[in-house]
């Protein structure tokens, strides 16, 4: 049997996390998809994620209805993590986040945001923007409900990572080790990528498809706890250790 109460400290953890990385500030979130129930998932009440405690924890409906506990006002954008686990079975957990190297990429076309590290590899090398403009026309930029969920859960696809114009992005994981992997990195690389640009003599090279389908298979357990345990211990949270396996293509002896 699941126990709920250490999914909901992780999830806490993840807030913590993610905060402490520079992926959210007082604003952005994370969920997980209920592991109990694959029709619900669990979020935060509209709290800094650097603050939340398991106590803010909710659990809502794919819809964005609350159930249950309701300790405090629920974030206006919750419809982004619902839409997307409706879309999309296999996503366990999902981070919406301002990352500050990331927006620019999102109000331009000229130079796309692609992976130039192995770290980030799962992002790809398809990554859409959403414009919230094309269907809505002109909002305050914020998903506040179901129809722009969707909508955005379509430009997402089957991808990773879909940029959102002038506002963020949203990712999408197997688990909420994955998704806060995955945010954590694509802030890295698109900080190295900045740089890169800035450089300014050469072609950039990006990852190629095979190099990164090459690194998202053999992303597993042994990558994920690395990461994990040491993000634990500079946030100051328990770790609760999980399956330390590894992924395809690598071995014991591998450095």
């Amino acid at each position: 049997m699941t126990d709920i109460a250490q999914v909901k400290d992780d999830l806490v953890t993840a807030n913590r996390i993610l905060a402490y990385h520079h992926v959210v500030d007082s604003f952005g979130h994370v969920s997980i998809r209920h592991p109990e129930n694959p029709q619900h998932f669990l979020l935060s009440r509209a709290r800094a994620p650097n603050c939340v405690e398991v106590g803010d924890v909710m659990e809502f409906t794919l819809d964005g209805k609350t159930v249950g506990h309701e300790p405090g006002k629920p974030y206006s954008e919750r419809f982004i993590h619902g839409a997307v686990y409706e879309a999309r079975p296999d996503v366990m957990a999902v981070v919406h986040n301002h990352s500050p190297n990331v927006v620019p990429f999102t109000v331009q076309s000229r130079r796309k945001l692609r992976p130039i590290m192995h770290m980030c590899a799962p992002i790809g090398t398809d990554i859409p923007t959403w414009d919230i403009a094309h269907k809505f026309g002109a909002t305050n930029l914020l998903v506040t409900n179901m129809e722009m969920g969707r909508d955005l859960a379509q430009t997402l696809g089957k991808r990773t990572v879909a940029l959102m114009r002038g506002h963020g992005s949203t990712v999408a994981g197997k688990s909420l080790r994955d998704v806060v992997f995955t945010s954590i990195y694509m802030e890295i690389n698109a900080e190295m990528l900045i740089k890169a640009y800035q450089l300014g003599d050469g072609d950039i090279v990006p990852m190629s498809d095979e190099e990164v389908a090459a690194n998202t298979k053999g992303r597993a357990g042994f990558t994920y706890e690395r990461g994990w345990e040491n993000w634990c211990r500079l946030v100051g949270r328990p770790y609760y250790p999980q399956n330390w396996e590894m992924g395809p293509g690598f071995s014991k002896t591998d450095k």
